[in-house]
């Protein structure tokens, strides 16, 4: 270990002198995209390793049967795995990795590399109902995160890596270089500079060549283009953008209303028992449920929509168009409500499958409402709306238009669509973003004031951490303290000209400052009739330490005028934060993050 650390400080040493920051920040991206690339393989292969073993010939006798057990099955072994192996939390990809962006620094802990290789595709192989893009790009970051500070670089170059790491699991998984640069900044915010950029398109290239080297020119969607896009069909995708807005509102708001209810489960097998048992029961009767569900939107895309419709156990009668659009409304609606029970069980996943999977269901019911209709004396591409309806539903749920339409175009070659892939994404984004302010991997955070966004003000002042802002040694009075006790004890063993007032309790009660006492702190005759409840006054505003963040605090001090603010934690008095030292925290860091 000793000869180890000699040659890593020597090999460090060499790096300074020969290789410049820039080319080694270039040449580590690459580096970062190639094993976010063997991450995206692996945990695929895992994953369709999984799956084919459950699909055995003595399965495939009593296969109906297995829907129901198999997700119980491998939610189970992940709670057991993440309890008794890893012993630590598993995070929910993308968030996960937002949130080490926003709050920690860049840094993510090193299990986060390795733990969802074994976990998602034992939550995907055994049916859950999510995808595995968000733990692949949670894997690829930590792995950026990691590779960063293992070489001891600064923080801004640790997020740009992140996002290197993300693009290349995007560009590995789809095979969508350009779609993977315009994800890593369009959810992590990335400043899109000549700086950055170079690495993102590092870090895409060569994970899409890993792709390649062990999937061949294999895609994950096969589109190909039947019916060209035609002027008159322009009101039908502005239609599609309003029917893709809503089932992405739904979509959302289901998301949300489900997990708020699991979280009330505090102890995790309750979890798993309630969950799992709810998604078998769904993916028992609605087999296309189970699992990814790529096979069934190549079918969509395929238009051979009849594959997909004998997939049950209703026994749906082919000939009948309003109940197969019945059934296909039924398999947007529960394909959402199926993958919130596998996240709400414990299971680990991502959402961009499903938002593909009821956005391809979507644009084909789409058409088959308009084309079976007698209102309206138009037919139209089923495969095409099918498409375009997966760029609306991801606009909308992953409030993320440009990966929409550059994703979309890329996976499925359909770039003669590009026109109506914006429509549909932009309408579907606006209507969504006006009834849900925050996509699923950000909402948590935005309620917390925690979220990075494209404005650097804000994130400089989110990055900031109060703790070494707040202020905590100042001397404590209590309302029943003298005037002499003060001046004796507080006043002459103090540098502070500001007081707060506390009871046993330590409950905050007021402030008594210098000024209160300059007039009458030489009048010994004072001494002992004058008590600081006489004197005291309440604070012109109060911080409360679990409510308020650093630009909270900053318009604090813009409307009070005042030049220290009380903190409060857990209701009890903490310290203060003066605007000098705030402003001063606040200029290092935008030093730090634009460095």
């Amino acid at each position: 270990m000793p000869k180890l650390k000699t040659w890593f400080s020597k090999f460090l040493k060499w790096r300074y002198r020969h290789i410049s920051n820039k080319q080694f920040i270039n040449i580590t991206s690459a580096i970062i995209g190639l094993l976010a690339g063997l991450g995206a393989v692996t945990l695929k292969n895992v994953t369709h390793l999984i799956q084919r073993l459950l699909e055995g010939e003595f399965i495939k006798e009593i296969h109906n049967a297995f829907y129901f057990i198999f997700p119980i099955l491998g939610l189970l072994i992940v709670l057991l795995f993440i309890k008794f192996l890893i012993k630590k939390k598993v995070g929910h990809g993308i968030p996960s990795t937002l949130y080490a962006i926003s709050k920690q620094k860049g840094i993510m802990p090193r299990h986060q590399m390795w733990a969802s290789l074994i976990t998602a595709p034992l939550t995907v192989g055994f049916g859950g109902s999510v995808g595995l893009e968000g733990p692949t790009v949670a894997t690829g970051a930590a792995l950026g995160s990691n590779f960063a500070r293992f070489f001891h670089l600064n923080q801004t170059t640790r997020t740009l890596l992140i996002g290197a790491a993300a693009a290349g699991a995007m560009s590995s998984i789809f095979k969508a270089p350009v779609a993977a640069i315009v994800f890593a900044v369009e959810i992590f915010s990335l400043e899109l500079t000549l700086a950055s950029m170079i690495p993102l398109l590092l870090a895409s290239i060569t994970a899409i060549l890993t792709s390649y080297f062990f999937f061949g020119d294999d895609v994950l969607l096969h589109f190909k283009i039947q019916d060209k896009f035609q002027l008159n069909d322009v009101v039908f995708y502005l239609l599609l953008g309003g029917f893709t807005a809503l089932i992405s509102i739904y979509f959302s708001k289901i998301y949300f209303k489900i997990g708020t209810i699991f979280k009330k489960f505090k102890n995790p097998y309750w979890r798993l028992l309630i969950g799992g048992f709810l998604l078998g029961i769904i993916v028992y009767f609605i087999p296309p449920l189970f699992g990814e569900g790529y096979e069934t939107i190549n079918k969509v895309l395929k238009g051979t929509i009849i594959d997909v419709i004998s997939e049950n156990i209703f026994h749906i009668p082919v000939d009948n168009t309003w109940v197969i659009i019945a059934f296909l409304i039924g398999l947007i609606l529960f394909k959402v409500v199926a993958m919130s029970f596998t996240f709400g069980a414990g299971g680990i996943g991502g959402v961009f499958a499903p938002a593909l999977f009821t956005g391809s269901i979507t644009g084909y019911v789409f058409t088959m409402i308009i084309n079976s209709s007698s209102l309206f004396n138009h037919q139209l591409s089923s495969t095409n709306f099918a498409m375009v309806g997966m760029a609306g539903l991801m606009a909308g749920v992953l409030q993320a238009p440009l990966t929409a339409i550059f994703l979309i175009a890329e996976i499925t070659g359909g770039y003669e669509l590009f026109v109506p892939l914006m429509i549909v994404a932009s309408i579907s984004f606006l209507i969504t973003k006006r009834y849900v302010p925050h996509n699923i991997y950000a909402s948590e955070l935005a309620k917390k004031g925690e979220l990075i966004t494209h404005n650097k003000d804000k994130n400089v002042l989110m990055m900031l951490d109060l703790d070494k802002v707040i202020e905590t040694n100042f001397i404590s009075l209590n309302p029943e303290m003298s005037l002499g006790k003060i001046v004796n004890n507080a006043v002459a063993k103090s540098s502070r000209n500001h007081f707060p007032v506390v009871n046993k309790e330590n409950e905050f009660l007021g402030i008594l400052t210098l000024n209160d006492i300059r007039g009458i702190m030489f009048d010994k005759s004072l001494y002992d009739k004058v008590k600081v409840e006489s004197l005291m006054h309440s604070a012109s505003d109060i911080i409360y330490y679990e409510k308020h963040n650093a630009e909270d605090i900053l318009n604090m001090f813009k409307h009070t005028g005042v030049w220290n603010l009380v903190v409060l934690k857990d209701g009890k008095y903490f310290g203060f934060i003066s605007k000098s030292r705030l402003l001063t925290a606040y200029r290092r860091k935008l030093i730090e993050v634009t460095h």
